[in-house]
């Protein structure tokens, strides 16, 4: 007897994603994967912590012991590269990129319980500085995601009348980008651990504070179908090339 295998991401979520710029895989994360990426975020955390203790300091940079922490591309030499360059996220940056993408960016965002900080709305192209073909975000619940603790919110294209770059302001007390002021609440990502938010750089997104008392730890490697450069001409993060007009990479070179 002959078994019919559902596709891990539908016709209906890719056109989701063409039409509205996001949309939603539940629970896609193999278990080893996920545990592993808890394990090297725990890690990550304590070496942080360590060298704020070391300093006799409570915050550094955007670190805040205990309360947020941004800890960005240091998936070499790690065993991050496994779930980067796996046959899922093959298959998610085919979906949405085509047969070319490159690894751009990779970072942990974690919130500690009740505190862990808000982001106002922004597009993450807001951050490159020069036109740009949209990339792709994947945000990976290592916990469950909720409104409690603090979960990213998206306003589709449709409601946001644009999938344009806008312009987008520094907030001085914050020093964060914003690009929105409307009054629309965007929709939040409410998915298990192990799901991925799949979302354009263009899509507008904000998110809460963390007022549960769990973490709360999303990893977020991006992918760009093109290396993406700064103003003066210097690669604006990484260009790790992925898949090439089909062919895979394995990220080890």
């Amino acid at each position: 007897m002959s078994t019919v295998t559902q596709p891990l991401i539908t016709e209906q979520q890719k056109q989701q994603f063409r039409d509205e710029g996001w949309m939603l895989l539940p629970g896609v994360v193999p278990a080893a994967h996920l545990e592993m990426m808890r394990e090297v975020c725990g890690q990550f955390i304590a070496a942080c912590d360590a060298e704020m203790d070391a300093a006799g300091e409570t915050r550094r940079g955007l670190d805040v012991k205990g309360s947020r922490y941004f800890i960005c591309n240091r998936h070499k030499g790690t065993r991050l590269v496994e779930f980067i360059y796996s046959d899922l996220m093959a298959e998610v940056c085919r979906a949405t990129l085509g047969d070319t993408a490159y690894l751009f960016w990779e970072q942990y965002v974690v919130k500690g319980p009740e505190k862990g900080a808000k982001f106002s709305w922004h597009q993450d192209s807001g951050y490159v500085g020069t036109p740009h073909r949209p990339y792709l975000t994947c945000w990976v619940t290592l916990d469950a995601v909720s409104e409690a603790n603090g979960t990213v919110y998206l306003l589709p294209y449709s409601r946001a009348g644009t999938r344009e770059v806008l312009p987008h302001k520094q907030n001085p007390e914050t020093n964060d980008l914003e690009g929105y002021f409307g009054d629309d609440p965007g929709d939040p990502v409410i998915a298990p651990a192990g799901s991925i938010a799949c979302f354009s750089s263009t899509v507008l997104h904000r998110s809460g504070f963390n007022t549960s008392s769990g973490w709360r730890r999303v990893y977020l490697p991006q992918y760009s179908a093109e290396p993406l450069r700064r103003p003066d001409g210097s690669l604006a993060g990484f260009a790790e090339p992925f898949m090439i007009n089909g062919e895979r990479r394995d990220g080890k070179a």
